[in-house]
């Protein structure tokens, strides 16, 4: 699929089973690669489901931990020891208990403000990548998770933000979020984002309904202007679903 084109709409019955339809994506990605991997992660609440269900005993052994290595798309810019901390929230639910630690890269916080942090984050990234420029026939990551903001945020990319016009900068420093909690963030760019495999979107609950229906009709929203170089995946539950429109597969 061509970053240009539309998303493909799969549709689950709740938020179960969404969590479990994501979590066999993930899988799949993994299983296509035999080399490393990278799969970069996404806060709030959206993904907490899948998380705890990469960490049940049906799924964390199947993960080839040795290879994967883990990524964040934006942190709100807060302490580590922060709740608020998304890579944090990640690590308590499942990073911590099976990947190794040098195979986790969170993005610095202790540090002087976010554009500092955005540049180290953005070294990172290229040391990872072992180039300063990304190649659109060799994806930065497998597998980018995502979510959409009440606005039609995504990362920490807010409508109407310098950030989402970004073109040359992996990770920029965003000095105000426009949504709570109202602290500065860290977020990759659409260009760093679109670098993967597959960008997949987590949309679940009647509260993502409103937005969802704007995703829908195609307004110039962050979360709509997010595409992957390969394939761009929203999954959704029946809840999200605007009125009318009764999805499946």
């Amino acid at each position: 699929m061509a970053a240009a084109d539309q998303p493909e709409l799969i549709v689950e019955t709740d938020a179960e089973a969404l969590a479990h339809a994501a979590a066999e994506r993930v899988m799949a990605r993994i299983a296509a690669n035999p080399s490393r991997i990278a799969i970069c992660l996404t806060g709030g609440s959206s993904p907490k489901k899948l998380y705890q269900l990469l960490d049940s005993d049906a799924w964390r052994g199947k993960i080839p931990w040795e290879r994967v290595h883990w990524f964040i798309g934006d942190e709100r810019f807060v302490p580590e020891s922060d709740p608020l901390n998304n890579m944090t929230v990640a690590r308590a639910i499942f990073l911590d208990r099976s990947a190794p630690p040098g195979h986790i890269h969170p993005i610095p916080t202790a540090i002087e403000n976010p554009d500092k942090s955005a540049e180290a984050y953005q070294r990172e990234l290229q040391s990872f990548y072992g180039a300063d420029r990304l190649d659109p026939s060799r994806p930065l990551f497998d597998l980018v998770l995502m979510g959409a903001g009440p606005d039609g945020h995504t990362a920490s990319l807010f409508p109407g933000y310098p950030a989402i016009e970004e073109a040359v900068r992996w990770v920029v420093g965003v000095p105000k979020a426009n949504v709570a909690p109202f602290v500065p963030r860290v977020s990759l760019t659409l260009p760093a984002l679109a670098s993967c495999r597959e960008m997949l979107f987590e949309i679940a609950g009647h509260d993502k309904q409103a937005i969802l229906t704007r995703l829908l009709n195609s307004e110039n929203l962050p979360a709509v202007r997010a595409r992957s170089n390969g394939e761009t995946v929203w999954l959704v539950d029946q809840a999200a679903l605007p009125e009318g429109i009764r999805g499946g597969r």
